[in-house]
C-alpha cells in the first residue's frame, strides 16, 4: 500500500501537469486569436478603401448623367477630340 505522503504528492504532480497542459493550450488559443485579429483588421481597412472607391466611383458616374460639360471634357482627355477648327496639341510625357 502507497504511503500517506506519496498520494499529496501525486495529486500535486498531477495537477501541475494538468496547469501545464492548460496553459500551453489557452496560449496556442491566445496566439491564434492574435492572428485571427490582426488579419480582421487588414480586411476591414481593404473594405473601407474599397467603400471609399466605390463612393468615388459613384460620384463619378453621377457627374457623367448629369453634367454635359464634364462629359465634354472626359471625352476630350480620353479620346483626343476636338471641336472643328480647333488645334490639338499633344506633348509626350
Amino acid at each position: 500500500m502507497p504511503s500517506p505522503r506519496i498520494i499529496p504528492v501525486f495529486c500535486i504532480l498531477l495537477l501541475a501537469g494538468g496547469t501545464a497542459a492548460a496553459g500551453g493550450y489557452f496560449w496556442e488559443a491566445r496566439q491564434e486569436y492574435l492572428k485571427l485579429a490582426q488579419s480582421e483588421a487588414q480586411v476591414r481597412r481593404r473594405v473601407a478603401e474599397a467603400e471609399a472607391r466605390l463612393k468615388q466611383e459613384q460620384a463619378e458616374v453621377e457627374r457623367l448623367r448629369t453634367d454635359r460639360a464634364y462629359v465634354e471634357l472626359k471625352i476630350r482627355e480620353r479620346l483626343g477630340y476636338a471641336k472643328p477648327g480647333e488645334l490639338v496639341f499633344k506633348f509626350e510625357k
